[in-house]
């Protein structure tokens, strides 16, 4: 493996999700956590899953648009919404799965599912879940 060209850090300190905190090393992350209400917990904070889901969207949606320019394909909107989903194990713990939807326009169908595709094969969230959760992608085009 090659050297990180990055390494984003953060400390989770309190209870963790339910009712700790989380910080980056350099300040610009602080944030309160909690259980949501879907999961017994009182809400009014955010949770690991939308921690995960806003970067894996951000990420996501850059590569979109790297694919996107270095295939000389113009974009003129898009976004990609993020899902991810909690379930119960027969074990008693718990697993994750993933669905991205992206939105974009400029251009047919057919070239959005395929940049679409391009963009899930480079994106690091991608690669890092690929083959350990369910993930399913599509596109709409606006």
């Amino acid at each position: 493996m090659s050297e990180p060209l990055y390494v984003g850090i953060a400390t989770s300190t309190g209870d963790g999700r339910a009712g700790g905190q989380a910080r980056t090393n350099d300040g610009l992350l602080d944030i309160s956590l909690a259980i949501p209400k879907e999961m017994g917990g009182p809400g009014g904070a955010t949770n690991p899953e939308q921690l995960f889901a806003a970067g894996w969207a951000a990420c996501f949606h850059s590569a979109l648009k790297a694919v996107a320019a270095q295939q000389k394909t113009q974009i003129t909107d898009s976004a990609v919404i993020a899902e991810v989903q909690v379930h119960s194990t027969l074990e008693g713990g718990f697993s994750l799965s993933a669905a991205l939807h992206v939105e974009l326009s400029g251009v047919e169908q057919a070239a959005a599912d395929k940049l679409v595709e391009a963009a899930h094969a480079i994106c690091p969230y991608s690669n890092a879940t690929r083959g350990n959760i369910p993930v399913t992608v599509d596109a709409t085009v606006a």
